[in-house]
């Protein structure tokens, strides 16, 4: 699994599971994650990298702040709910 900083990832397991966030360090093995709303990118949740699964999409974490990264994240989750829906 290549996940890197900027990553779009979805949370596999835990209490996050399948939410979207924004991988924003990653460090021997865990994934720091933020959302925006209740993972700040002051302070990311530590996952796991075996919990998480890299969507193909990257976001450039330079001028990043907590609120596009809440735009962000409701995309996808809209987008992964339209997906479920037209499955039959």
């Amino acid at each position: 699994m290549d996940i890197k900083i900027g990553s779009v990832v979805r949370a596999l397991a835990g209490r996050e599971k399948d939410r979207y966030f924004v991988a924003v360090d990653v460090h021997d093995g865990f994934v720091y994650i933020a959302d925006g709303k209740e993972r700040k990118l002051s302070a990311p949740k530590k996952k796991n990298i075996k919990h998480i699964s890299p969507v193909k999409a990257f976001v450039n974490t330079d001028e990043l702040t907590d609120k596009k990264l809440r735009q962000l994240t409701r995309s996808y989750l809209t987008q992964a709910n339209c997906q479920k829906d037209q499955q039959p």
